[in-house]
């Protein structure tokens, strides 16, 4: 019985995978196991050829929903499940986060409570702070996630990739989050960092990518609120605009999206939202 309740978990989850799109992480196993249950022969295939045919095995699916005129009815079905399965894990995470902290060590309150904050208080503060870097984590994961889907709907034959980094040794790599045929996409939820270094290697990946003859194109679809992560955003912005890149920000970056899929990502996800909070008033 644990046995089968195993293999059902193991199989559960790897096809949550065939909606996340990222069957570069697993392992040969694994990717096995998600082959099997796409019908895919894997006898004889290494790792590389098995994530060619899968992702061969959503384009087709893609074609065939642009042939019956149902590609929007399967983009909007991979999202709001994309969006079930990233709510259910967040929520455990904090579930378990908070069960954790029943057993802390609060000494620490002490210094709280000589700042002027109260037990109550401090307790709040560390329960939030704890569980809000899932929240962080998760939004910015999901929202890049389903801006990738609408790219991959549009240009099914472009999607992630790595170029070598030629002007230094770290890193070895940079990623790009969609090839859209010459343009490199990076998406980004929002990017509120204050960190000087971050334009060093921004400037060092734009150019890097341009070397390689793509067009940088940097789409984030909400802006920093501090004075400090504004200006690192406005440096950025000049950095892309001499290679001769694209910057998006904000309403830009949804209408940037909408654009060239064809897909409004920010009304699918609006209703999704609606959905949720009638949900929770039925309950």
């Amino acid at each position: 019985m644990v046995l089968v309740l195993a293999i059902t978990h193991i199989n559960q989850k790897l096809l949550n995978l065939e909606i996340y799109m990222k069957v570069e992480r697993l392992k040969k196993a694994e990717l096995d196991e998600y082959c099997k249950i796409l019908s895919i022969e894997t006898k004889g295939k290494n790792k590389i050829d098995l994530i060619s045919e899968v992702y061969s095995h959503h384009r087709a699916e893609i074609d065939r929903a642009i042939k019956t005129g149902n590609c929007l009815d399967l983009l909007k079905l991979k999202i709001n499940n994309l969006a079930d399965e990233y709510a259910n894990n967040l929520r455990e995470k904090i579930d378990n986060r908070r069960e954790e902290m029943k057993a802390d060590d609060n000494s620490h309150y002490l210094i709280y409570k000589v700042l002027g904050i109260s037990k109550n208080e401090g307790s709040l503060i560390d329960e939030y702070q704890n569980t809000g870097r899932f929240l962080y984590k998760y939004a910015g994961s999901f929202l890049e996630e389903s801006a990738s889907l609408c790219l991959f709907f549009a240009n099914n034959k472009g999607g992630k990739t790595t170029v070598e980094n030629t002007e230094g040794k770290k890193p070895k790599k940079f990623e790009i989050d969609f090839l859209n045929n010459n343009d490199a996409v990076e998406l980004k939820w929002r990017d509120a960092t204050t960190d000087g270094d971050h334009i060093t290697k921004e400037h060092t990946r734009v150019k890097v990518i341009e070397g390689y003859g793509y067009k940088p194109v940097r789409v984030m679809f909400y802006y920093p609120q501090r004075e400090q992560a504004i200006k690192i955003q406005e440096t950025l912005k000049t950095i892309y605009s001499g290679v001769n890149g694209e910057y998006y920000a904000g309403d830009e970056a949804w209408n940037y999206l909408t654009k060239i899929t064809g897909y409004n990502l920010k009304l699918i996800l609006t209703e999704i939202a609606k959905r949720r909070n009638n949900e929770t008033e039925d309950n």
